[in-house]
Formats: C-alpha cells, sequence, structure tokens
C-alpha cells in the first residue's frame, strides 16, 4: 500500500475571480468548477478563492496575500477592452512594475482583428501587460492570456478560461493528481458525524466531504473520500462503508 510521507511537496494554487458583476450576481462564476478539476489533473490543489470588486486596492491586496501563499495563483476577469477592466494595472502596482503594450500581445491582436475591423483604442488595451509577462496562447478570442511569475491572469468568460488551460496543460510543476470516491446514504449528516469524523483520522492522508441534500422527501448525504493515492481511497471506502452498514445504514456505492 503506498503511504504518503510527510515529507511529500504538495502544491497549492489559490484563485482571485475579479469583477462586480460577479459580486452583485448578474454574472454566475463557472471558473472556480473548471480551474479546481484542471488543476488537479496538474496534481495541485486548489486551496482558496477569492471573490474581489474592480477595485484597485482590493485586487493588490488579494494578489499580494494569495501569491505568497500558493504556488501559483491565477486570477479571471478584468482583462477586457473597457475602461473598468483594471486587472493589468492593479497586478503591475501589486508587483512594482510598469504597465507596457506587449508587442507580441499587440501583433497577435493585430493578425485577429484584420478581418474584424482593426485594433482599435480599446481593443489595443487587451495588449497590455505587466512589464516582464509571457503570454498565455488564446485560441478562442485572440487577446492573450498573462503570466507573470506565479501569477496566471485570465479572461473572465470560461470558455475562454478553458483554452487558456488547455495551453498551459502540462507546463506547471506539481505532485500526485488527487483520485476520489463516492458513497451515499439516506441519512442527516449529523447522524453520522462522529463516524466519519473517526473514519477520517483511521485512515491517515485522506479527507472526507460530506455534502447533503434533500430530495423525494427525504434527506440523505453523499461522502466523497479523496487523496493522491487510489488505494488508500479504496481502504478508506471499504471501512467506511462497514461502519455505516454497522449502524444500520444502506450505503450506495457511486452516490446517490
Amino acid at each position: 500500500m503506498a503511504i504518503a510521507t510527510p515529507f511529500e511537496r504538495i502544491w497549492t494554487a489559490a484563485l482571485i475571480v475579479i469583477g462586480d458583476e460577479i459580486l452583485s450576481g448578474r454574472t454566475q462564476d463557472r471558473n472556480v468548477a473548471q480551474l479546481a478539476t484542471w488543476l488537479n489533473v496538474q496534481g495541485i490543489r486548489l486551496a482558496e478563492v477569492r471573490v474581489v470588486a474592480d477595485r484597485t486596492d482590493a485586487i493588490v491586496e488579494a494578489v499580494n496575500t494569495l501569491r505568497a501563499r500558493n504556488d501559483y495563483l491565477f486570477t479571471t476577469g478584468g482583462i477586457g477592452p473597457t475602461h473598468d477592466d483594471i486587472t493589468v494595472d492593479a497586478i503591475s502596482e501589486a508587483l512594482g512594475v510598469a504597465v507596457i503594450e506587449h508587442p507580441e500581445a499587440r501583433a497577435v491582436l493585430e493578425q485577429y482583428y484584420a478581418t474584424r475591423g482593426g485594433v482599435s483604442a480599446a481593443r489595443a488595451r487587451m495588449a497590455r501587460t505587466p512589464e516582464g509577462a509571457s503570454l498565455i496562447p488564446n485560441r478562442v478570442s485572440g487577446a492573450p492570456g498573462i503570466r507573470i511569475d506565479n501569477i496566471f491572469i485570465m479572461a473572465g468568460v470560461p470558455h475562454i478560461t478553458a483554452g487558456m488551460l488547455d495551453a498551459l496543460t502540462g507546463t506547471l510543476e506539481g505532485g500526485r493528481p488527487v483520485v476520489s470516491g463516492t458513497i451515499g446514504c439516506w441519512v442527516g449528516e449529523s447522524e453520522v458525524a462522529e463516524l466519519l469524523r473517526n473514519a477520517e483520522k483511521a485512515h491517515e492522508g485522506v479527507a472526507i466531504g460530506s455534502y447533503p441534500f434533500f430530495r423525494e422527501g427525504r434527506t440523505g448525504a453523499n461522502f466523497v473520500v479523496r487523496s493522491p493515492y487510489q488505494d488508500q481511497v479504496d481502504a478508506c471506502l471499504r471501512d467506511l462503508t462497514a461502519a455505516l452498514e454497522a449502524d444500520g445504514r444502506d450505503v450506495i456505492a457511486g452516490g446517490i
């Protein structure tokens, strides 16, 4: 059985979701789940997410806090052509560098908009980057994402973000991808809270998430076991299933 040592490297990332439209509820963010799934395949854990308004001071504070305590920091939103797209300016301020027009980004935009009305002053804003940055290819809408230090500045539109993540696949250093398994019960999670706690404590290196729901007039919960090692997941699921059944619960493999 593979056992993670206490010295095994765990790589983490944070996400800053930027935009007044997210905080107002006008737009529902889908990038958290998308990024978390992608990072897991890269062997990186999404450790924290913060949603901030289109305010320079809020972005600067979040960037400097989260980049310092994670291996990677991703931001989504605020890199478009309008006046309230201030992410590049705010991150440049956070890093203490100038904002420049990136020549490669400008060339990409010139090519993309050659048959779409050309590069207007507004569109040219999407060629601005912090000084010293490199680009993340965007095969969907032309305007590239930006990488500087351990920060990845990406679009807010989910399908554009997906394309940028695809371009980054395999380029970040990470550890083991996390694997998981699920079981479900028609039970209130509070009724088995101590049982879940004991199972997690007995299986070092695993985490158990409890996800309650109300369906068909009944209360139930799905229990997800996660670990970098499949054999640890399998062993914990076996023991957790046995403990639930011994407590008189019917367990459904794969969840409800």
